[in-house]
């Protein structure tokens, strides 16, 4: 699999993996549950604010559909 190496991935959690999450400093921690499962410090403010859901929940939807 081929990346554009241009492209500044480095405020993601896994900056050439497969999460959209954000990566967790101390400005932008993981304190937000996932909206979707419900579990507790999965998200932060970043990723909140772009509607997304957790790994697991993410990950899930790919494979099952949901």
């Amino acid at each position: 699999m081929m990346y554009d190496d241009d492209g500044d991935r480095s405020d993601f959690a896994e900056p050439y993996g497969r999460s959209a999450l954000r990566k967790s400093s101390r400005k932008n921690p993981r304190i937000y549950p996932c909206p979707r499962c419900g579990r507790p410090n999965m998200l932060t403010a970043k990723d909140k604010a772009r509607h997304y859901v957790c790994d697991y929940c993410a990950n899930s939807a790919e494979v099952y559909g949901y």
